[in-house]
């Protein structure tokens, strides 16, 4: 059975959408933009602050599943200009410091509500290790 996830400490869809499904042992969280889920708006400044605001926005909904970053396994991440490439990729390192996720990021010709980025990622919990014998 999916569980729909819906966390306050992060902004509310913009359309008819989930923040994120929980599907077992995986967590789906859907593209998240830079935006404030205290105020609803972008935040302002660099693309290096923006990727740490969607991380935080993921990590939020991570957290309604009882799942941490430790527990991405794959992002990716869009950008409105991959010359924001390296600035995203040292802040988005600090969520990762071991054992980063795979990943793909991709230049896109436009986000959602004029985002220079979005980031979405896919959280895996093994259960215990079953052995054949």
């Amino acid at each position: 059975m999916n569980t729909v996830l819906k966390s306050a400490n992060a902004p509310a869809a913009i359309g008819p959408y989930s923040q994120g499904i929980q599907a077992g042992n995986t967590v789906y969280v859907s593209g998240q933009l830079p935006i404030v889920p205290a105020t609803g708006e972008l935040l302002e400044g660099s693309i290096a602050d923006q990727t740490r605001q969607a991380l935080r926005n993921i990590e939020a909904i991570l957290a309604e599943a009882g799942f941490t970053m430790a527990d991405v396994v794959k992002t990716t991440v869009l950008l409105q200009d991959i010359a924001d490439f390296g600035e995203m990729n040292a802040a988005y390192a600090e969520f990762f410091p071991e054992n980063a996720p795979a990943r793909a990021c991709f230049q896109v010709a436009a986000l959602p509500k004029g985002a220079r980025l979005e980031i979405e990622c896919i959280g895996h919990k093994a259960q215990g290790l079953t052995y054949m014998v």
